[in-house]
């Protein structure tokens, strides 16, 4: 029986995980026995919350939760660092293969040693483009028409390994980085089980070609990043929030006051039609031009109106518009840094 680490940390992470878990052979739904994940590498648990409370990623949240369900003995590593004691305690679940979906860490030669099979790993990007960590937002940001998910033979170069399948997916404007991650934590998770069992059936890797074109490379986002600058056009804006969503979420700032705008689209998209609905005005960018009942909070930007959907005060709960619009008043005519 093939024997699988898996790697992997964040929510859409998690997804693949439990996928490949209820494809293999411990799931008792199924009766074939052809691989079995033995072993988990993720982050460890990080200080949330006004208590700073010590949370485990969603990822070992999930293991736990299917050893405890299933009696099942999946081991569980949170290094902090993989140096020689967190290798030496891999080495001791004798895993054949690795498989990584947004672990997070730059993983050396030493470590791949440990793998009869080496490593493979799903990208969310058509590599060679967007290498690095931040592909999903990158693609949504430059408002590409199109990305997809690679599987790739891990390398000791950020994401140069060969490529062992890929997806394309055709983009509406309308993804955030979350519904993105999670089709590409679904789809290619299903790839990669049709791959451990081929592994598992034949004792080899698949065939692979080398990536193909020029390599790009996506910058780490930071929690400043967020900060909506009014001069952009309103499908530029648009394309912020979807991509930092959820996180670092975008933001405003009226009177002072961090106000987080959560949904929102331009309004030469969603508002063809709308006679009542302004694309654009000679009005000063920032600016709260008028509240539609059907539609939402019409902002000036640069170039066109956004229309805004979903609003959070900072410490306060999220709102609808309706709701929003109850709660503030003189809100119509504010200019929001």
């Amino acid at each position: 029986m093939l024997r699988v680490l898996y790697g992997g940390s964040p929510a859409a992470s998690a997804k693949t995980l439990e996928l490949i878990l209820k494809d293999s052979a411990m799931s008792s739904a199924l009766s074939r026995e052809e691989y079995k994940i033995v072993g988990v590498l993720t982050n460890p648990p990080s200080a949330q919350g006004r208590h700073k409370e010590l949370i485990p990623t969603e990822v070992a949240q999930y293991a736990r939760i299917w050893n405890k369900a299933r009696n099942d003995d999946i081991r569980i590593f949170e290094p902090e660092h993989v140096k020689e004691e967190a290798r030496n305690a891999i080495a001791e679940v004798k895993a054949d293969v690795f498989v990584c979906f947004a672990y997070g860490h730059i993983l050396g030669p030493k470590f791949f040693q440990l793998f009869k099979y080496g490593g493979m790993n799903l990208h969310p990007s058509l590599l060679p483009k967007y290498r690095g960590a931040t592909p999903v937002p990158a693609a949504i940001l430059n408002m590409d028409e199109e990305t997809g998910f690679s599987i790739q033979k891990m390398a000791l170069g950020i994401d140069e390994g060969d490529i062992l399948d890929e997806q394309v997916f055709r983009l509406t404007g309308s993804e955030t980085t979350e519904s993105l991650l999670n089709r590409a934590a679904l789809y290619g998770g299903t790839v990669i089980t049709s791959i451990l069992r081929g592994i598992a059936k034949t004792g080899e890797m698949p065939p692979s070609r080398p990536q193909e074109g020029k390599a790009t490379y996506c910058s780490i986002i930071k929690k400043e990043d967020g900060k909506i600058n009014w001069g952009n056009s309103a499908e530029m804006i648009d394309a912020q929030i979807r991509a930092y969503t959820p996180w670092p979420g975008c933001f405003t700032s009226v009177n002072g006051q961090q106000l987080r705008i959560l949904k929102a689209a331009a309004a030469s998209k969603v508002a063809l039609q709308d006679t009542a609905v302004p694309k654009n005005t000679s009005g000063v960018p920032g600016t709260v031009l008028d509240y539609n009942k059907h539609r939402g909070i019409l902002i000036q930007t640069g170039s066109g109106v956004l229309i805004v959907t979903e609003l959070q005060w900072q410490a306060k709960k999220a709102m609808d518009y309706k709701s929003f619009m109850n709660g503030a008043r003189n809100f119509i005519g504010t200019v929001l840094d």
